[in-house]
Order: structure tokens, then C-alpha cells, then sequence
């Protein structure tokens, strides 16, 4: 294939690059540009999409290919895309996932085998992971890939669908030292195939024939002429520090302008600057700032030398001085820097500006903190003034203004004590680094970093502390500092039990947070353990027994030896009752998701004169809106409630119990409130005015806010809730109470809020047409209720609207309602504007939007026997629903269903759904059954420890008989066979040694003072409806079929069932060539005027829903066809499909069959079972928590598609693992969402989930009055990963009790609530802040 020509000739002036092996050169262009932005909106490649704008998803990972004269050899790194500016890529060569292969030239194997391991749900990250491996890949041709380098390859890679198994088995199959055994169900190899055999169905992939073409790069021998010098671009490349100081001197202090300096633009993904620079000067070319210079006294880096880069030449030193104690330092320094960021980020991020944003900008810094406990010194060049400081006055200064450049940074190699020239026989050097962060492999800033260096030395009375230095970064300060205090208390000191509880007092007084920091107390805590740690590791180097090896001997735990999955079995049953229908097929459309080609709404290419919009949004939750300022120029308009047609109405969103306003008016009712729509020629214009749009508030006259459910009850603010959808009430309360021996009264539990964190935010595109039409795409669960919303906005009769949805980049409920007020914006600007309008909500406008999950207080009053069982319950619940009904009526019916799976005895409650003046909550995956089922959870768990006896025999104790079933879910409890929860619960114990496991973690915390571990085995029951859906099935005169159904792709394998029961349908009328029927058959896109009626995609039911849509379709065109077929087949022996569907053309049969499914009501409810256990391993110096293992059996029926089903059990799992155990979705005090970032909202990640994964799918066998005997998976799941949390307080109550015995009195008390989500500080809250304290006190009372 050809590759980009020499650059030379285009000068260094232009901006040349090749995209897949395409030649661009751009004439003009804004610096400011990001390679993301040319590429979606210049190429016709569209793999690389934008998730978060912020480097921290790697939806945009692209394979940058470049030339290093140096090394002479082409750098082949992937980079974020959405941070690297366009300008930078000059003279490169980048490669997206559809450079790898794509439908037309062939798939690459990473493509295929993402697809055959089921490793792409919804679709939207998948290019990115297939970049993210196929850079390691490319980088490790030499040395075989290892497991471990194929799982570590998308740690900075985000998915919300998958639960992250699949993906790593996937990137795993490349693996040289991979067991075949341990790689997950795959459409590749059958059950019982040898390795040669599964070796050999694999697709091929051979490093020579599957590199891609375009990493070559030219060799320019003039390296100048890749240099970027351009007036018109605004963009310098000076070579030298000469030339760097004239220009600066010239232009920033002769001509006042502003100047950006510009490596990697990494930093942009944290402030997200919107100041506009005259000029951007990009440094990586004078050789001064990227040289690698190494000598006797240590090794120095040029500022601008990339993360990785640096970690790969410190990984070189430490080759070179392998055993010294230099090279330990410098290779614990490498093993940190590694948790940093990102692989994709590190590549392109450079040292300098990392410790330039943390001395001028107070970043939380890792390197910062660890080059200050090393001693290191940087050189900085200010005019023509070039000075050498410590790092501890570079970070002690006034910020560096643009002026003042960083040269480069200098490690010293450090050996032990130095006496008369001597090393010292006895001296030994020991250097260790902490962070506790949550995401033990990066990806995530730190709760606090530290590092610490000591020369010690043993003779007969112990250890000897020559020299220390302790340092402390990222606690709530402006920069890392040393604890002098301590580190002057120690020197000289011998290691003692006293010595070391003076250091962990003066540590305390010397890490202090400044105000408003959050977590100080944890993060001091922190600071405590670190050092105890570090101290008392000093233990195993002389003969002291000070801490009886308390940390030694394989427990010193708070660094833990991180590795990610080990291993996981998937039991799955395939039925061949109505083939293809049971058979594990890869998804439909995995392929081509993988390779980017797949179309999602903002792939659409833009229509001719299309515009941009964004969204303004209050801050305030109560407010007159006096006025709405744009300080920016670049917009075209703003769209408000006035601009509504006068035969229209002000209706963004037709949900369940009524409409919801697109604009509020005059007044703001919550922050979040969408305000306004800023129309501009561009998406970076557009988000740019929104971001500097001026609200003008006044609260004069306006009640105060209802922020919390207390002041909802005390304003009697609530919505009504229907009597048809009120949960009833099982049983005599009062009864009930006056038979129990005991009584727990008025018990409290909070639940907080979670953001969906689709990959795909929010978009629409609205194209206006001909006769006063307007077709609307829209990334929507809901397309029918957009099409109603859209037509009453603007005055329309619906017909006169069209909506059309093609797939959904996720969605898990919030794109059920909340995409209406999305596209019904994008429709009345382009109606009034008369321009096609399209919208793609920034992530942060999205997560301040959108609502989320349903918070809410549950106040609960319990009777139970001195056996466990429970007589009688009474809950309070009061549910933030935010400022609209949305769905929140139904939530009471949702908490309670999910609640009811044990037999309470007696069951009241009183359910609120208040109206307050939050943005508004509306469905989110399992919504009210995942906190229903927690609910149940933690009362059980309360009486268990109000018993003391063993939780898991009280969940026994309280199981349902039939009978008691019957009772608590009347009308949908099925018969008696299908109540399968009471084998799935002995099943989970049997298949995970559950029983064994118990008596071993015992053993374990017996023996294991800073870590404990937990096991727990959680059931559910999940209630699910069945949605009227309707279908149409066509058939085409070569044989081929086409579908269409009102259930719409959101990843959850929809049109993959539909394929296989639409080829079930219409194999039955016998014809040859049937047995291959499913790959003639085609899912198109929804289409609100093709396919009317086609309801809410939701519940988990959607997809059996239209599977029975289309086999009625299906038995309609069978009954057409059977006359013809059994006419034919008098005439001849066989007759094949293609031949009866041309005669059927020839015999005018009608081809074309539409249906309408509605369930029967005795059918319309039915019930999902699962247990799952789960294994936590709590680290109580820090409060991390590692799941080490989670087995689950979940009743699937009889499956449709086990392959999907076991995808949608893991993904929900893994989405419930981020509600109950990381995603903190806070507002600040008016109620506005401040986890608003992926800096500060956390979803689970590859090193988050459990350990060992092990997934059974039970094959319940026949369900008459079920689709095709099959049940839902799509949310029962979720709720299973209430197993997690309470494993972790299981393994936090070991802790309590260690800490009793320590003599702590508070603390101690083996009741508790462990908060949702149990993050890292709430753990260490309830493990003990002062446990560390509580230890050391022991000891010297024993002494």
C-alpha cells in the first residue's frame, strides 16, 4: 500500500500528515484543533470517537506513527486524540481502526477476535480497545506479548457494557504464554477440542503479515523539514534554546502576546482551558529539552521527554545496574510512574509539563512526589538567566508564568552511606512509594502519594536510621512537601515500638489538608499507614523482632501485589429446541463496531450548511432568570422558549405520566436546568459560548429550594402516584410485631444517586424537509415518544415527523427520556433557523443534565424470632425524583418488587416520591429494583448482627416456600417448577466451595492483621413486564429477509435474537437451505413512520418482545407460502428456499407481513432468579477493597443466545459493582452535580472487577407461557452485586473486631452501615482511621 510521500516538498509552512495511508496537507486551520476534531469532521474515518474530551475513556485512541532521527527507528505510540492537537502531528502518519481492516479489504484478527469472544456490546469503546492492543502489539513484536501486557494494554480504556472479561480474553488470545483453557466462551472452538485443534481455528495473526502499512513514516535525513513554521497557522517549531529566547523575548515581552508552549496537550484534559492564544510554540524539537543524558552522578531528562519514555529509559538503567541500590530506586520510581495516567496519555504527556502544572497550576502530581523524596534538581531558563534548584524550591516558588521554561530534571543514582569514600558494609538504602487512589493501575488521582528514601543501618541493638526523607503530594495542599518534622525526629533514632509511635504523632501534625479538602481525615490516615508501613518494613533487614513481622511474611498490604484476571469459567447450556434460537452467536454487527464503520448518530456525515448546538444550564436550583449573556462571538443564535412556533407548545420530553417542558421560562427550577440552546457553525463554537454564557439570577420573592426529601416532607412536596402502579402490602403489621422476640425500631439507610456513563452522550441531528417535515436521528431508547415530543413542540401533526434510530452507543435508561428534550432542541432550532441542527453534548453537560439514578432515605422497623426469621417489617422510604414525574411514579412498585424476594412475615410500607429542585431523576438500569433488593440486604444483615449469628443462615431462614411466594408476588409468581431460586441457591454454594471458602477466610484473618477478607452469597428475585412490541418481516426476491422491530440496539444483542428467531420462524415450513437462513436475514434501523407504535426499549424484555413480534410476522408469511410449497414440492423432491421465494414473486404472494405483540396478562409479569457469591480481600491500612472472586448462576430460561445472555450478565454485574462499591455522583450545596468528569467520577475499569469471574447460565428448561422459554438478562444482574458490598462488610466487621482487641472502644461495634457506594474512605472510616494508632498503643501496653 502506498505510504505518505517526503514532506519536504510541501515545506515547512504546511501541515502535512496521512490518516490510513491518505495523504492530507491542510492549508489553514485554528491551532487550537484537536486531531479528533479534523478527523471526524475532515476524513471520512469515523472509528475514533469522542467519549469524554478528556483522555480518560479511550474512545479516541489512535496509533501515532513517527520518525525518530535519534534512534533512527519509527515511534509507533498510541495518543488520545481528543487532546493532541492537529498541528503536532505534522509529518506523521496515524492509524485508526479501520486503517487495521474493515468489510471491504477483510477484518485484522484483533477485529475478529473482538467480535468471535463477544467482546463488543453497544459498541461505541471497542475501536479504541482494538488500538490500544494493537499498539502493544506492534511495540512487542521482538518480545512476545505476555498475558499480563495483553490485559495491562486497555487499562486506560473505559466500557460500560461489557463488565471487561470478554475484552480481556480477547487481548489475551495474542498472548504467547496464554492457556487456551482459561480464555472464555467463543464462537472459534467447541467444547472438547484439543489446543492444536482451538490453536487452529483462531484467526491467523502473524506480526509480518498483519503490521499495518501505514506505521512506516519517512526517514527524513533534514529533520527541519517535518518542522511546522507557519504565521497562517499560528504554530512555531524553534530547534534551538536560542531560538526559543528570541522568540519569546519578541513576541511575549516586545509585543504582548499570549503564548501557549506545547508538548503532548495533556494537560488540557484536566483544566480545559478556553483562553484563546496568539501563538503556540511546540518544544519537542530542540534537542536540548528531549535528550536523555546519563553519568556518573545520575540521569537526566530533557522537560520534554514523554512519561513513557522516561519510564522506558529508567527501566534501561536499571538493566545496567542490576542489584545496586540505585537501580531499586530507579525501578521503583519506573513502577509508579506507570500508575499515572494512562499508557495513551504517558505516550504523549511529558515530564516538564507534568511538573510544571504541579508547581504553577497545583496539580496533584506522582512525579512531583517522588522526584522530591529522590533529591532530584531541575534546570529552568528564565530570559537568558539559566539557574539549577532542588525540586523542593522549584515547587516552593510563585508560579512559573510563560516567560520561564523548563529545561530538564535530574535523578541522582543514590547508594547507601558514604563514609571516607567507603560505602558502609552494614548501611543499606531503602526506598518505597505508596498511593492509594481508586484504581490500584492509574487512571485516577490519588487520595494521596508518597514517597520515602532512608539509609539504615543494623548493629546489635537494632536498626539505625542514618538519613530519611518522607514525602507527601496530592493530600489537599498546593504541592508535595517533606515532613521535616519526622524526618528530623528519626535521624539517628534505633527503630523502636516508641520511636515509631512518636513519628506516626509528628506525621499527623505534618501532612495537614487545607481547608475544604475532601477526605482530610482519611487522607491523613493514609499518611499514617504509609509510614508505619515503611518503618516497620525496616524489620526484615537486621534482627529486630520490634512489630513481631506484623507486616512482613507477604502482609504488607497496602501496595499489594496488583495483577488483573487470573482466570474465569462460563458454564452455558445451547438448545437446539429452535435452532438457531439457543445458539451462541456472535453479536450482530460486532465486526464492523470493532473496525469504526459502524453508524452511530454523530457518524452521520453533516448536511450542507449544518449547525452546532450546546446546551446553558442554571447553577442556581431556584432562580428568576433575568437574562442570558453570551460573551463569546462565534454563535449563530439562542434558542429559548420564545422561539417556540406559536402553534406549538413548550414540550421537551412526552414521558410516562405526562409532558415536561423543553425550557422552564422565566424561572430556573434546579440546577441543571436547561435554560437556553446556543446554535453556532461549529460544535467547539457552540460548547464554548454555552461554557461562557452569563445567567443573570434573582431570587428576591422565590421560596427557598427544596433540596433535600426532609424538606420535601416538611413543604409536603410530593408527586401523586397512580393507584394502578402502588405496590401492595403483605400481611397484618401489627400482628406481626407482637409475635417477634426481638425489635429493631426506626433504622436509617441513604442511597445516593449514579450517573449512566453511556460512552455516547446525548445526540441528535434535525434535518429540515421538504412540505414543512422535519427527520430527526436520534440516539434514543424511545424514538416513538421523540416523534410525539417533536411534533407537539412544533406544532406538527406527527406524521409530519420522522425518527430514526440505527443504534445507541448505550443507554442503560437514560436515553429512555432524557434523549427527547435532546432532540426535540435540536429540532426547533433547526425549524426556526430553517438549517439542519445537530448537538453533541459535551460529557460534562451530559453528567449535570441528565439525573441519573433515584436517591433516597429508608427508614425500616423490624420483628424477627432469636432464629433469624422475620415476622413482621415496616419501611418509610422517601425518593428524590427531582423537579418532574419522569418515571418516578413507578419506583415504589420497582423498590418494593425487588424488595419482596425474602418472606418478611408481615410487609408495610409508605413510599414518597418527592418533588425537589434536583435535576430530574428518571430510569436507570434495574431502577428501584437494585436499591429494593440492597434494601432487603442490609435489614437482613442488621438482624443477623443483632443475633449474632451467621448472615448467610438468616437470608436461609427467610427464604420464600411456594406457597409464601405466591403470596408476596401474586400474579406473577408462575407455577411451582419455575421457581428455581431455592437449587440456584445451593447450586452458587456448591460450584463456589462457598461452604470451604468460609472456614479458609477465617483461617486467613486469623493470621492476617492489615488485611481481612469477606465472602457473602446474596440471592435475587427480579420482577420484569412484558411490553407490547410491534414487528415486520419482508422477504426479498433473492431469499433475503428484511426486519424491522420497535425495539432499538443499544448493545444489548437485540437484533441478534430477532436474527435468530426470524430464521427459527421461517425454517419451520421445511425447506432446503433453511439451515443457514440467518445470515440472509437484515435488522434495519427504526423508523417512526415505517413502524408505528414501537414503544419504549426498556425493563430487559424488549428483545423476547420483538423476537415474538417477529415470529408472528413469520407464521403469517409461512401460512402464505405453505399452499405454494406444498405445490411445488408435488412437483419436484426438494424445494429450496431461494426457488419457492422467486415463484412466490412470480405468484404475486404478499412477501410483506406486519404484527402487533401483545402479551397475555397472565403472562405479561414474570419473575428472574439468581444467586451470586462473592470474595473481597480489604486492605484496612487504606481501605482499599479487591474483589478476589465472584461466581453467579442466573436462570436464564432457556436462553436465546447464551453468548449474549452471559455478556448482558457480566456487564450488569460489572455496572452494579460501580453503584455499590466506586461512582460518587455529588452535587455541591445548590444541588449542582460536581462529579462531573471522568477525573471525578469513577466507573469500574479491567483492575476494578472481580478477580476470577465465574458465570453459569441455567438452562430452566420449558416456559410455555415465555418467549421461546426464555427470560431476561439485561438488569436482574445488577442486583447481584449487592454480594460485593456486603463480602465487604463482612470483612470490615474482622477489622472492627481486631480493633477491639487492640482496646478501641469506638468503632468497635460489630452493627453498622456501610454506606453505597462503599468508596475507599468510608472502608478505612469503618476499618478504623486511628487503627494504626490502636496497634502501636498495644504494643506498649504489652511492654
Amino acid at each position: 500500500m502506498e505510504v505518505i510521500q517526503d514532506l519536504s516538498s510541501s515545506g515547512n509552512d504546511s501541515l502535512v500528515f496521512q490518516v490510513n495511508g491518505e495523504r492530507f496537507e491542510v492549508a489553514e486551520v485554528d491551532p487550537s484543533t484537536t486531531l479528533l476534531e479534523f478527523l471526524r469532521s475532515r476524513t471520512r474515518f469515523k472509528s475514533v470517537k469522542l467519549g469524554c474530551g478528556e483522555g480518560g475513556c479511550g474512545a479516541c485512541v489512535v496509533l501515532l506513527s513517527k520518525y525518530d532521527p535519534l534512534l533512527k527507528q519509527t515511534d509507533n505510540i498510541t495518543v488520545s486524540s481528543c487532546l493532541t492537537l492537529l498541528c503536532s502531528v505534522n509529518g506523521c502518519s496515524i492509524t485508526t481502526s479501520e486503517g487495521l481492516g474493515n468489510s471491504k479489504d477483510g477484518f485484522h484478527p484483533i477485529h475478529q477476535r473482538f467480535a468471535g469472544f463477544h467482546a463488543s456490546q453497544c459498541g461505541f469503546c471497542t475501536p479504541g480497545m482494538c488500538m490500544s492492543l494493537f499498539s502493544t502489539l506492534v511495540n512487542s513484536e521482538n518480545s512476545k506479548l505476555t498475558v499480563s501486557e495483553a490485559e495491562k494494554s486497555i487499562t486506560g480504556n473505559l466500557c460500560r457494557c461489557t463488565g471487561y472479561r470478554p475484552i480481556a480474553d480477547a487481548c489475551k488470545s495474542f498472548a504467547a504464554d496464554v492457556d487456551l483453557e482459561d480464555l472464555g466462551i467463543n464462537s472459534f472452538w467447541k467444547k472438547g477440542d484439543t489446543k492444536e485443534a482451538k490453536v487452529g481455528k483462531l484467526p491467523a495473526y502473524n506480526p509480518k503479515n498483519h503490521t499495518c502499512p501505514y506505521t512506516e513514516v519517512p526517514k527524513d535525513k533534514n529533520k527541519s523539514t517535518s518542522l511546522l513554521n507557519s504565521e497562517k497557522h499560528s504554530w512555531f517549531s524553534p530547534v534551538t534554546i536560542e531560538d526559543l529566547q528570541s522568540f519569546l523575548h519578541y513576541e511575549m515581552v516586545e509585543n504582548g502576546k499570549k503564548i501557549k508552549l506545547i508538548v503532548g496537550n495533556t494537560g488540557n484534559g484536566y483544566y480545559k482551558e478556553t483562553e484563546k492564544y496568539d501563538k503556540y510554540v511546540d518544544l519537542r524539537y530542540i534537542p536540548e529539552l528531549s535528550m536523555v543524558r546519563m553519568d556518573n552522578s545520575g540521569i537526566e531528562f530533557g522537560a520534554t521527554l514523554s512519561i513513557s519514555k522516561a519510564i522506558f529509559h529508567l527501566k534501561e538503567q536499571i538493566k545496567a545496574n542490576l542489584g545496586s541500590g540505585g537501580a531499586l530506586v530507579l525501578e521503583k520510581l519506573a513502577k509508579h510512574m506507570e500508575k499515572g495516567a494512562s499508557g495513551f496519555i504517558r505516550n504523549s504527556a511529558s515530564l516538564g509539563g507534568n511538573l510544571v502544572m504541579a508547581q504553577k497550576k497545583y496539580f496533584p502530581s506522582d512525579i512531583a512526589t517522588l522526584f522530591l523524596a529522590v533529591g532530584c534538581s531541575v534546570s529552568i531558563l528564565t530570559g537568558h538567566t539559566h539557574e539549577k534548584i532542588t525540586m523542593e524550591e522549584f515547587l516552593g516558588r510563585p508560579p512559573m508564568d510563560s516567560k520561564s521554561v523548563l529545561l530538564s530534571v535530574h535523578i541522582p543514582f543514590l547508594e547507601p552511606k558514604i563514609v571516607d569514600g567507603l560505602i558502609q558494609i552494614s548501611s543499606r538504602l531503602l526506598f518505597e512509594t505508596y498511593r492509594a487512589a481508586p484504581r490500584p493501575l492509574g487512571n485516577a488521582l490519588p487520595y494521596l502519594n508518597a514517597a520515602f528514601l532512608a539509609d539504615i543501618s543494623c548493629n546489635k541493638n537494632g536498626v539505625v536510621i542514618n538519613s530519611v526523607r518522607l514525602a507527601f503530594g496530592a493530600y489537599g495542599t498546593k504541592h508535595a512537601t517533606r515532613a521535616r518534622k519526622v524526618e528530623e525526629y528519626l535521624v539517628g533514632k534505633i527503630l523502636s515500638v516508641g520511636v515509631l509511635n512518636d513519628a506516626i504523632k509528628l506525621v499527623k501534625g505534618d501532612v495537614v489538608s487545607e481547608d475544604g479538602t475532601s477526605h482530610a481525615s482519611y487522607r491523613s490516615s493514609l499518611a499514617v499507614s504509609f509510614l508505619f508501613e515503611f518503618l516497620n518494613s525496616f524489620t526484615s533487614v537486621g534482627s529486630s523482632d520490634l512489630l513481631n513481622g506484623s507486616l512482613v511474611n507477604g502482609d504488607n498490604s497496602s501496595k499489594g501485589n496488583w495483577t488483573l484476571l487470573s482466570s474465569a469459567k462460563q458454564v452455558v447450556e445451547s438448545s437446539r429446541d429452535y435452532y438457531p434460537v439457543g445458539e451462541a452467536m456472535p453479536k450482530f454487527g460486532a465486526a464492523i463496531q470493532a473496525s469504526g464503520e459502524a453508524v452511530y448518530v454523530d457518524d452521520i456525515p453533516s448536511p450542507q450548511n449544518c449547525l452546532y448546538g450546546a446546551f446553558i444550564y442554571s447553577s442556581k436550583p431556584l432562580a428568576r432568570v433575568k437574562g442570558i449573556s453570551v460573551k463569546s462571538t462565534e454563535f449563530t443564535a439562542i434558542i429559548s422558549a420564545k422561539d417556540i412556533p406559536k402553534e406549538g407548545e413548550n414540550i421537551g420530553c412526552m414521558a410516562m405520566f405526562g409532558s415536561e417542558p423543553l425550557f422552564p421560562g422565566d424561572i430556573s427550577r434546579c440546577a441543571g436546568d436547561v435554560l437556553a440552546f446556543v446554535v453556532a457553525e461549529t460544535q467547539k463554537d457552540a460548547n464554548l459560548a454555552a461554557k461562557m454564557a452569563i445567567v443573570d439570577y434573582d431570587t428576591e420573592g422565590l421560596d427557598t429550594p427544596i433540596l433535600t426529601v426532609e424538606d420535601a416532607v416538611e413543604k409536603s412536596s410530593f408527586f401523586d402516584v397512580p393507584p394502578y402502579v402502588c405496590p401492595a402490602k403483605v400481611g397484618d403489621f401489627s400482628k406481626g410485631m407482637d409475635e417477634a422476640d426481638h425489635k429493631i425500631l426506626s433504622s436509617e439507610i441513604k442511597l445516593g444517586s449514579q450517573y449512566y456513563f453511556y460512552m455516547e452522550t446525548q445526540t441528535a441531528l434535525a434535518v429540515p424537509d421538504e412540505d414543512n417535515c422535519m427527520v430527526v436521528y436520534s440516539s434514543s431508547q424511545n424514538p416513538e415518544y421523540t416523534n410525539r415530543a417533536i411534533a407537539k413542540c412544533l406544532g406538527f401533526p406527527e406524521h409530519n415527523v420522522r425518527v430514526i434510530t440505527r443504534r445507541v452507543g448505550g443507554g442503560f435508561g437514560g436515553k429512555a427520556f432524557k434523549s427527547i428534550h435532546v432532540a426535540t432542541a435540536c429540532a426547533l432550532a433547526a425549524h426556526k433557523l430553517g438549517r439542519p441542527v445537530r448537538v453533541y453534548v459535551d460529557r460534562k453537560t451530559d453528567m449535570i443534565i441528565v439525573g441519573g439514578r433515584h436517591p433516597m432515605k429508608i427508614t425500616y422497623t423490624v420483628g424477627f424470632k432469636s432464629t433469624g426469621k422475620i415476622t413482621a417489617l415496616h419501611l418509610d422510604i422517601l425518593i428524590n425524583a427531582g423537579i418532574t414525574e419522569d418515571m418516578s411514579p413507578v419506583m415504589p412498585h420497582c423498590i418494593i418488587g425487588a424488595f419482596k424476594k425474602y418472606n418478611w412475615g408481615a410487609l408495610s410500607f409508605d413510599v414518597k416520591v418527592c418533588k425537589t429542585n434536583h435535576s430530574s431523576k428518571s430510569a436507570m438500569r434495574a431502577p428501584g429494583d437494585v436499591q429494593g433488593s440492597f434494601i432487603a440486604e442490609a435489614i437482613i444483615e442488621h438482624v443477623a448482627s443483632f443475633l449474632s449469628m451467621e448472615v448467610d443462615s438468616v437470608r436461609s431462614e427467610n427464604f420464600h416456600t411456594y406457597e409464601s411466594l405466591k403470596l408476596f408476588y401474586e400474579g406473577s409468581s408462575g407455577e411451582a417448577i419455575e421457581y428455581t431460586l431455592s437449587s440456584i441457591w445451593d447450586k452458587v454454594a456448591r460450584t463456589s466451595s462457598f461452604v470451604q471458602r468460609i472456614a479458609s477466610i477465617k483461617q486467613f484473618n486469623n493470621v492476617n492483621k492489615w488485611c481481612k477478607r469477606g465472602i457473602s452469597r446474596v440471592p435475587i428475585v427480579h420482577q420484569v413486564s412484558v411490553r407490547p412490541t410491534p414487528g415486520k418481516v419482508s422477504i426479498l426476491s433473492d431469499g433475503s429477509i428484511v426486519v424491522e422491530v420497535g425495539g432499538i440496539e443499544l448493545g444489548q444483542g437485540l437484533w441478534t435474537k430477532v436474527k435468530q428467531a426470524t430464521a427459527y420462524a421461517l425454517s419451520t415450513i421445511g425447506c432446503d437451505g433453511t439451515e443457514d437462513l440467518v445470515e440472509k436475514v437484515r435488522v434495519v434501523q427504526a423508523d417512526t413512520l415505517s413502524l408505528v407504535q414501537g414503544g419504549l426499549t426498556g425493563g430487559s424484555t424488549t428483545s423476547e418482545s420483538s423476537c415474538e413480534a417477529v415470529r408472528l410476522c413469520c407464521n403469517v408469511l409461512i401460512e402464505r407460502l405453505t399452499p405454494l410449497k406444498e405445490k411445488l414440492h408435488k412437483e419436484m423432491d426438494s424445494v429450496k428456499w431461494d426457488f419457492l421465494i422467486l415463484q412466490a414473486y412470480y405468484q404475486n404472494v404478499n412477501l410483506a407481513a406486519n404484527s402487533y405483540f401483545v402479551p397475555e396478562s397472565r403472562s405479561s409479569q414474570y419473575l428472574n432468579y439468581g444467586a451470586a457469591v462473592s470474595e473481597v480481600e480489604v486492605n484496612i491500612l487504606t481501605g482499599e477493597t479487591r474483589i478476589l472472586r465472584t461466581d453467579i448462576v442466573y436462570d436464564c430460561g432457556q436462553s436465546m443466545n447464551p453468548a449474549v445472555d452471559l455478556g448482558q450478565i457480566e456487564g450488569a454485574f460489572v455496572q452494579g459493582l460501580g453503584f455499590f462499591m466506586l461512582e460518587e455522583y455529588l452535587s455541591n450545596s445548590d444541588g449542582l452535580v460536581v462529579s462531573d468528569s471522568t477525573w471525578t467520577y469513577k466507573i469500574p475499569t479491567i483492575d476494578t472487577i472481580p478477580k476470577q469471574f465465574n458465570v453459569e447460565i441455567l438452562n430452566s428448561g420449558n416456559h410455555h407461557k415465555r418467549v421461546l422459554s426464555s427470560k431476561a438478562s439485561g438488569e436482574p444482574p445488577l442486583l447481584l452485586a449487592a454480594s460485593v458490598h456486603c463480602a465487604t462488610r463482612a470483612a470490615i466487621k474482622e477489622a472492627r473486631k481486631q480493633l477491639k482487641s487492640w482496646g478501641a472502644i469506638e468503632g468497635t461495634d460489630s452493627t453498622f452501615q456501610l454506606e453505597v457506594p462503599a468508596t475507599m474512605p468510608i472502608v478505612k472510616q469503618l476499618c478504623g482511621l486511628d487503627n494504626v494508632e490502636m496497634y502501636l498503643k498495644s504494643l506498649v501496653s504489652q511492654s
